[in-house]
């Protein structure tokens, strides 16, 4: 039985923004939906111990479960004494208020420490899928995230018994700090090669051999580790602007020894069942091929939330930082498991792609609870493909066509190239990264963009004719401005490093998308011929799935630097005005400035809350933060009635 059944109450059509909408005090007669607390705790995790940024005890925090058509309150608490915070919900973007995108000085100032914000989600009835929420500051995405889901109204339109979330991390040896350090000074020092690979918290890191683990309840369902991450985060906005300060944070170590610290992690399955299999890549760096021994089979029906695809059969995953992909599992029957020795635990095999030191790990798929956690295998057990270029490249169809709009080559109205491009900066030293010669990090403003344009209107606006003669944004603001109803083809090309050290090495990329899903078109090696590519959409009749993330891949390891080494390419139609992001989803690579800001729409699309309540906004720690002596007033956008309604099996 699925733990939660859903009945469709249709009720309306969609929350709407109208005359309802107002400024309310969330005092203790509030009470939000859900309530996220963020702290800092030291714990044993993948054989080791580290210090991380946890959310409500753990990392990854708890799978939050919302309803389409329905608006939800969720609470974060900023617990850590000298760290900034903010949440951002992976992939549901624009079905957020304003100011409630999570992206720190670009839709919002962070929440200072001691402080809580209450973010407003409104989704659609079509926005049922795996999502993900994580801060957005600095390298805190590691350890502070976890599962978002957008549970089907009525049902899903493929039939399973139940669901597994396998969300998977990056384990470091170095803290936070010190990979933050490291890339942004000019003395240069890459972060390193992740040093294990997490899933649903638990691993084993290099070095380390898992131990036997012993039999116990049904695992996999979600947990995560307690504990985790660095000393000396900086506080970088307003009165704390730079500040160093050691992380010291006692205010809720949640310190424990788990028994199983050191063993593989277990998903749990019964014989005879389908299951929904929700992957989550929240790397930060590594980009992950897996497979699963025995279980050749795996049916893709879903990519980045949103829309239902046409089932598409694959014997391995491809999972990049940012990406989620729902698959559908079908386990062995109990008289396959006696036929094959009454083997009742398969290995879950992944390894790093594209990195100069490949990671492999294991996770254990069980039959049984009564079994015991076995330890690593000796040698592989199953022989992964090692090129990931054409993995569901041009494959991923929508489940129903006619409710598609991807844009067709005739109604592009702009294409904007996006070179990415690695070089050191003239006059700092420091190295970089570009999209379309423009590097943008979090320290790049002095105060939110949005905040600018509601103090300032029209004024703070980036101007479209500049932006057109640099490369599609504005010089003096340092972003992309767009029309609301322009349909853009974006371009990303990949290039050999500038960095002299690098000599032309060429990366992947995995490209994430706030505001609304893109249709992806595809990707190549060398320049983008955008004739070749359309000639191949119409031959083949491909007709885009939307997407929130996709790989930017390098068909070659080295090229001439600065030379074209692949492309990758979207279309969208700008509906949603706002300011948003697009940005590379390596957090090493944002913080060197792979980040770049877009503005869609002009200022009256923009300022949807109106002046005359929106000054709590402006200010780092205004009246809509909150904390123990104060209740924040805030800003209620979304008004309507929940579409869904939920039936909990006790």
């Amino acid at each position: 039985m699925r733990a939660t059944t859903l009945s469709s109450l249709l009720l309306g059509s969609c929350l709407s923004v109208g005359s309802v909408a107002q400024l309310v005090v969330h005092d203790d007669r509030f009470v939000p939906d859900h309530i996220l607390r963020v702290s800092v705790a030291s714990v044993p995790s993948a054989c080791e111990s580290r210090t991380d940024i946890l959310v409500n005890g753990t990392t990854p925090g708890p799978a939050l479960h919302i309803l389409p058509g329905s608006r939800s309150w969720i609470r974060v608490y900023n617990d850590m004494a000298d760290h900034n915070l903010t949440m951002h919900w992976h992939g549901l973007t624009q079905r957020m208020a304003p100011f409630a995108d999570g992206t720190p000085l670009a839709s919002q100032w962070p929440i200072p420490p001691g402080y809580f914000f209450d973010y407003e989600l409104a989704t659609n009835n079509d926005d049922a899928g795996t999502y993900f929420y994580h801060s957005h500051v600095e390298m805190q995405a590691l350890s502070c995230t976890g599962p978002l889901i957008v549970d089907d109204c009525g049902g899903s339109p493929y039939q399973y018994d139940d669901e597994r979330i396998l969300q998977f991390q990056d384990f470091f040896q170095k803290s936070d700090d010190e990979m933050l350090k490291g890339v942004t000074n000019s003395s240069f020092q890459w972060t390193g090669e992740t040093h294990g690979i997490l899933l649903n918290g638990k691993g084993v890191a290099t070095g380390h051999s898992a131990v036997t683990g012993p039999p116990g309840g049904l695992r996999g369902f979600f947990g995560g580790r307690l504990g985790v991450r660095p000393d000396g985060f900086r506080n970088t906005f307003r009165n704390v602007h730079r500040r160093q300060h050691s992380y010291n944070d006692t205010s809720d170590q949640n310190h424990v020894e788990p028994t199983d610290a050191c063993t593989l992690p277990v998903i749990d399955v019964l014989p005879g069942k389908k299951y929904r299999f929700r992957f989550i890549g929240s790397t930060g760096l590594s980009f992950l091929t897996m497979g699963i021994e025995g279980h050749r089979n795996l049916i893709i029906v879903q990519a980045d939330g949103s829309e239902y695809n046409a089932p598409v059969r694959t014997d391995h995953i491809q999972l990049g930082a940012g990406q989620r992909f729902d698959v559908l599992f079908k386990t062995k029957t109990a008289q396959e498991l006696a036929s094959s020795g009454n083997k009742t635990t398969f290995y879950i095999q992944f390894e790093t792609l594209e990195r100069p030191e490949p990671y492999r790990g294991y996770a254990v798929l069980r039959y049984s609870p009564h079994v015991a956690i076995p330890t690593a295998p000796a040698q592989p057990v199953l022989s992964l493909p090692t090129d990931p270029t054409t993995w569901m490249e041009y494959a991923l169809t929508p489940l129903f066509p006619a409710e598609n709009e991807a844009p067709s080559a005739e109604e592009v109205t702009r294409r904007i190239i996006i070179d990415a491009e690695q070089k050191q900066d003239n006059k700092t030293g420091k190295v970089i990264w570009e999209l379309a010669h423009l590097s943008w990090t979090e320290f790049s403003y002095q105060r939110p963009l949005l905040v600018d344009i509601y103090q300032h209107g029209q004024g703070a606006i980036p101007d479209y004719d500049a932006a057109m003669k640099n490369y599609g944004w504005d010089p003096k603001k340092m972003a992309f401005p767009c029309k609301i109803g322009e349909v853009l083809e974006i371009v990303f090309q990949n290039t050999g490093s500038q960095f002299v050290p690098a000599n032309g090495l060429v990366e992947m990329h995995p490209f994430h998308a706030h505001s609304k899903h893109y249709y992806d078109i595809g990707s190549g090696p060398g320049l983008y011929d955008a004739d070749a590519n359309n000639a191949k959409l119409a031959k083949t009749g491909y007709k885009s799935v939307k997407r929130d993330t996709t790989m930017l891949y390098r068909y070659e390891s080295n090229v001439a630097p600065g030379q074209a080494a692949g492309w990758r390419a979207w279309r969208i139609k700008i509906t949603d005005s706002g300011v948003w992001m697009i940005h590379c989803h390596i957090l090493a690579h944002m913080m060197m400035g792979m980040q770049s800001v877009w503005v869609m729409g002009d200022a009256d699309d923009i300022k949807k809350i109106p002046v005359t309540v929106a000054d709590g906004y402006y200010t780092y720690g205004g009246s809509v933060y909150g904390n123990v002596t104060h209740a924040p007033a805030v800003y209620h956008y979304f008004n309507g009635t929940n579409q869904c309604a939920r039936v909990r099996d006790e």
